[in-house]
């Protein structure tokens, strides 16, 4: 008996080991909590419940919509831009489009204000579900500049803030923070319309991004600076009056990695809103680009960071004063989803959420059926600015494996359709099946180039891209298990930030053209799947 007891306390105490090492494991989490193209986040919570949003230039749909109950755990659950008729994005550059989002919640209705640059300036959307639907965009046709922002005062009026451009200014890229009422009732902007700031130094650039908030009585102007890149970095300024004066906080500004340099595996961060737990712990999204080998595959990313505040200035991960890559998590319930399958095997009737085009299309060009993705070859291309017969979906890991399953058969030489990873119409990477060959193309900074033909006549074949930090390979087969690779690899500079990359973020997908001739053709994927480590 004796024995058995002491066997049975061993096992007990290894049980009660585990679940602590397990605990540990739980307590944290790792940044970022989106991964990839997930740029200029903002956040707010309705009970238990958190809801995010994300700019998307001219992707589409746009705006996507994460649902989270423990602030690391999220899941798409829509897009507010989800109908053709609600935007255009005709013509634009992959830097115009949908800007910076924010997300707010009053009286039971959801609220999303934005800036569609190069088609037609800011509007906002409602919805009393955050999955959708969301009205058609509300005009604000007096409203300058970019960046807008809401907030309710206890009063019940609502107050619109936003960034403009200043006419003369003392500086270089010297802009001006703004404030005026919105008459929600008559959808437009009243009364009086004030500069509140021009940014913490006189020196401040780009000053953007402004939140407004009402903490313990006094106001509280959060805001971006420095451009989005390296210099990017949060300032705050505070008031007791909502229309100020607004005085720059001491320690302004409150959280960037702009002095951590070029060497710095995560830079540019900036661009962030805050958010109140129902326990009463204060926590920050904010964007930021994590850099391998000196380049940034991709692009901005969604980060979290726990603010605490002494007096009124909020301290960014105290002790720390950065975005960590891994720390305690918030005092919340741990709430995570379903994990998606990594391979899509088009069984339902509609594209899953994360899959998106560039710009909008003006008919639809696909259809699913019978457990196939049937996509037409349609004349447009990549190369321009209009919508060709591309469906990407965003690159959230620096070793990604895509996979996919292509049937199509041509008799002509000007018919094509396969693999691509696209940043923007002027870079990207085509692996693609024409008549009786495959080919890998690579467009960089708009010069397109021929890297390899290789024989090929069968109907089906298997596409593979193969990314690790910034190189990818690609390979092709009958099957899974008669894979070739093409030889030699091939780099991701290519959709990494600069050489022309800016602002959105690296897709990866599928994609047919007739390239400016009339077709009937159509290419059918029977699945397709991306694992990320």
């Amino acid at each position: 008996m004796t024995n058995l007891k002491f066997v049975l306390s061993i096992i007990i105490g290894l049980i009660i080991s585990l679940n602590m090492f397990g605990q540990t494991v739980l307590n944290n989490f790792k940044n970022p909590i989106l991964p990839g193209y997930h740029p200029d986040p903002s956040i707010v919570r309705v009970g238990e419940d958190y809801y995010l949003a994300n700019s998307t230039f001219i992707w589409y749909p746009g705006i996507p919509i994460y649902h989270s109950r423990d602030l690391v755990n999220w899941e798409q659950i829509g897009n507010a831009i989800d109908r053709p008729d609600q935007l255009n994005f005709d013509g634009l550059e992959s830097t115009q489009g949908v800007y910076a989002v924010t997300i707010r919640y009053h009286e039971g209705i959801f609220y999303l204000i934005t800036t569609c640059v190069n088609c037609d300036g800011n509007f906002y959307i409602t919805a009393t579900d955050p999955a959708g639907p969301w009205s058609d965009p509300i005009w604000l046709k007096d409203a300058p500049g970019i960046d807008p922002s809401l907030m309710w005062d206890d009063d019940g009026k609502c107050y619109y803030t936003g960034q403009n451009w200043i006419s003369k200014q003392d500086w270089p890229t010297q802009c001006g923070i703004w404030l005026q009422e919105l008459d929600l009732e008559q959808q437009k902007l009243v009364g009086e319309r004030k500069i509140l700031t021009y940014g913490h130094a006189n020196n401040a650039s780009y000053t953007e991004g402004p939140h407004l908030y009402k903490i313990n009585g006094n106001y509280m102007l959060l805001l971006s600076e420095g451009g989005t890149g390296l210099y990017h970095a949060l300032s705050v300024h505070h008031s007791e009056s909502i229309w100020g004066p607004y005085v720059a906080d001491l320690i302004n500004p409150v959280l960037t990695h702009r002095h951590f340099g070029v060497k710095s595996l995560i830079q540019a961060v900036g661009h962030g809103d805050l958010v109140e737990t129902q326990n009463g712990e204060w926590w920050a999204v904010t964007l930021g680009k994590r850099v391998i080998e000196g380049q940034t595959t991709l692009a901005r990313e969604t980060f979290l960071s726990k603010v605490e505040f002494e007096d009124k200035t909020p301290i960014f991960n105290n002790g720390k004063g950065k975005v960590l890559k891994e720390q305690e998590r918030p005092n919340l319930p741990w709430f995570p989803f379903k994990v998606k399958s990594s391979k899509d095997d088009f069984e339902g009737h509609e594209l899953g959420l994360e899959w998106c085009f560039i710009r909008i299309p003006k008919q639809k060009f696909h259809i699913i059926k019978n457990g196939q993705l049937k996509i037409k070859l349609r004349s447009e291309v990549l190369d321009s600015l209009g919508n060709s017969s591309l469906i990407i979906k965003r690159i959230e890991d620096h070793k990604f494996t895509a996979t996919t399953k292509l049937s199509f058969k041509t008799g002509k030489q000007n018919e094509q359709a396969g693999l691509a990873i696209y940043r923007t119409n002027k870079n990207y990477y085509l692996l693609l099946k024409e008549k009786n060959d495959l080919v890998l193309i690579k467009s960089f900074k708009g010069v397109k180039e021929e890297v390899i033909r290789v024989p090929y006549n069968k109907i089906e074949v298997i596409l593979r891209a193969e990314g690790k930090n910034n190189d990818v390979r690609f390979s092709y087969g009958e099957s899974l298990n008669k894979m070739k690779e093409i030889e030699g690899s091939q780099s991701l500079k290519v959709i990494a930030d600069g050489n022309g990359n800016q602002f959105n973020g690296a897709g990866i997908g599928m994609y047919a053209s007739s390239n400016g001739v009339k077709s009937e053709n159509h290419a059918l994927f029977d699945w397709f799947s991306y694992e990320g480590e």
